[in-house]
């Protein structure tokens, strides 16, 4: 994988996470290459990472044998068609980590019968912690699937759905749910303060909380309903917060949350997929 060619088309956040993640696992910057308009932007990533970096898109593609697309969804249709001719030359791996676009509509843009794979990775990519999902279309390869896995690898967690229709679920689960957590965080935080405690303890007790739930579920092979159960006491204190929680219906909060968004979710990808 390290020494194939990958050109980001578009040099924002989430590029700079995935350039950051690719080199610090090993692989060589003189085989990246960055398309950006904004000179300040390839001037960062060129001194950061010692890449190659260019305001041309052909020029960058040019050198690829894997694109990814990490330009905003409302701007991938111009980009996609300005560039077709060319990858429809090369047919090298499409990597799309713009949200809402699927697959058969950004091949159509491309001219068609490309290897696509799609991406919803998430904002804590951007510290090497993110959960993306990855999707690929009929014409991936298996040594692409693994190409892109590995790639995504890089800044997290990569998991690969079957239907292209639970995309839409990922976005709403774990595209959105770093906000999810930070809500539950700001109010665990503003109810410890509330009760009297310092606002710099309880900020910091409530991250570290957070952060070491989080670790406990992800090196436990426990449910997280059974890890609720273990440190809920009968009597104790937890056993009196979590049945406020469910009497009040935070679970049902969360469903409806969670739908809210997978509906807006499928709305945006029909509006960006028709968008002229």
């Amino acid at each position: 994988m390290k020494n194939n060619k990958i050109a980001f088309v578009g040099g924002g956040n989430m590029a700079r996470s995935l350039i950051g993640g690719l080199i610090a696992d090993g692989y060589q910057a003189s085989n990246i290459w960055v398309a950006d308009p904004h000179a300040a932007q390839r001037d960062g990533l060129r001194q950061a990472f010692l890449i190659h970096a260019t305001a041309g898109n052909q020029e960058a593609i040019a050198h690829a044998d894997i694109v990814i697309f990490a330009v905003k969804p409302q701007a991938l249709k111009s980009v996609a068609q300005d560039i077709a001719l060319a990858l429809q030359k090369k047919k090298p791996l499409i990597i799309s980590i713009a949200a809402g676009i699927r697959e058969p509509t950004l091949n159509e843009w491309l001219g068609g019968h490309h290897a696509i794979v799609r991406a919803m990775p998430n904002t804590p990519a951007m510290v090497g912690s993110g959960a993306t999902a990855l999707y690929a279309n009929g014409q991936v390869s298996k040594q692409q699937h693994n190409l892109a896995e590995s790639i995504m690898r890089a800044v997290g967690l990569a998991v690969w759905v079957d239907d292209e229709a639970h995309m839409d679920i990922v976005t709403a689960l774990s595209g959105s749910g770093p906000a999810y957590f930070f809500l539950v965080m700001e109010a665990l935080e503003k109810a410890a303060v509330d009760l009297g405690l310092p606002a710099g303890t309880a900020h910091l007790l409530t991250l570290q909380t957070a952060y070491g739930a989080a670790k406990i579920a992800l090196e436990s092979n426990e449910s997280t309903a059974a890890l609720r159960m273990r440190v809920t006491s009968p009597g104790g204190t937890t056993e009196q917060a979590i049945k406020v929680l469910q009497e009040g219906q935070a679970p049902a909060l969360f469903n409806a949350a969670l739908l809210a968004a997978h509906r807006r979710s499928t709305e945006l990808a029909e509006l960006l997929g028709a968008s002229p």
